[in-house]
């Protein structure tokens, strides 16, 4: 009998030990990076949260706040504002005196007013003769008879005698009546405003009197317009209007005397005629 050969399965190797320091060793080094991670992460976290803190945040422009504390938009628009500038650079005044020294020395030639000499019942013309030719003037005491009063008193007494025009605008008016030449003086004494609605600025030719910012501080300042300035309604003393020599009034020299380097043109003088209400 044949014998029959026997195999024996072939023995699997055993598992290689575990080599415990060696894996100690890695996650000791694992361990160890990841703790590394985590630092720097959190310190570059906490940098980023400083630099945040000391970084000056973005500006914004507040709001504009009136006196109430409300808040208002920005001024956008500039046209009101200009023309409220226009307005007041275009305004016959006459400027305040700086002291009383120089109210003393610029306007003490009268003590008080005149008293009323004029005849209601009587037309009153003043002529202003000039260099260029005559202006002729129907004064109005029917509207304004104190201020046509002091104006003829002023006009008899010679006081506008060699006055110049020290203020003159274009397409607008011809002020005078200074003894100063500079705005700033007068006769001594104040006229009361006599506004009125019968006769307004609607055309050129209309006489009225010069103010300061009170109504009631005309002097012996006037002027003439050479336009229409209907903005002076019921803010200035109309009293007269020009019947011969609106021509002269166009041509007297401009002039403004914050600028000015030499004296306006003078009114050689004012004459003053008078005739019966019916003239």
């Amino acid at each position: 009998m044949s014998k029959t050969k026997q195999t024996r399965p072939k023995a699997t190797p055993p598992p290689s030990p575990i080599n415990v320091p060696v894996l100690i060793t890695s996650l000791v080094v694992l361990g160890t990076f990841i703790g590394l991670g985590v630092l720097l992460a959190g310190r570059s976290g906490s940098l980023q949260a400083e630099q945040a803190r000391t970084e000056p945040a973005p500006l914004t422009a507040p709001p504009l706040r009136n006196e109430m504390g409300e808040g208002v938009a920005p001024v956008t628009d500039t046209s009101m504002l200009d023309a409220s500038t226009e307005a007041t650079e275009n305004e016959p005044v006459q400027t305040p005196l700086p002291d009383a020294a120089a109210r003393e020395e610029h306007t003490m030639a009268y003590p008080a007013p005149p008293p009323m000499t004029i005849d209601p019942k009587k037309s009153y013309q003043a002529t202003i003769t000039t260099p260029r030719g005559d202006i002729v003037i129907r004064l109005r005491p029917d509207i304004a008879p104190q201020t046509v009063n002091s104006f003829v008193f002023l006009s008899r007494e010679g006081f506008y005698n060699g006055l110049t025009w020290h203020r003159v605008i274009e397409g607008f008016m011809a002020q005078g009546g200074d003894p100063t030449g500079t705005g700033m003086g007068g006769p001594g004494y104040n006229v009361p405003a006599e506004f009125t609605d019968k006769i307004l600025f609607d055309r050129p030719g209309l006489v009225a009197m010069a103010r300061a910012s009170d109504p009631d501080s005309a002097g012996s300042q006037f002027f003439i317009t050479t336009a229409p300035t209907p903005f002076l309604n019921q803010q200035y003393t109309i009293f007269g209007e020009v019947m011969q020599g609106q021509d002269v009034v166009n041509s007297i020299p401009l002039r403004d005397p914050a600028t000015a380097t030499t004296p306006g043109e003078p009114m050689l003088g004012i004459t003053i005629t008078e005739g019966t209400s019916d003239e």
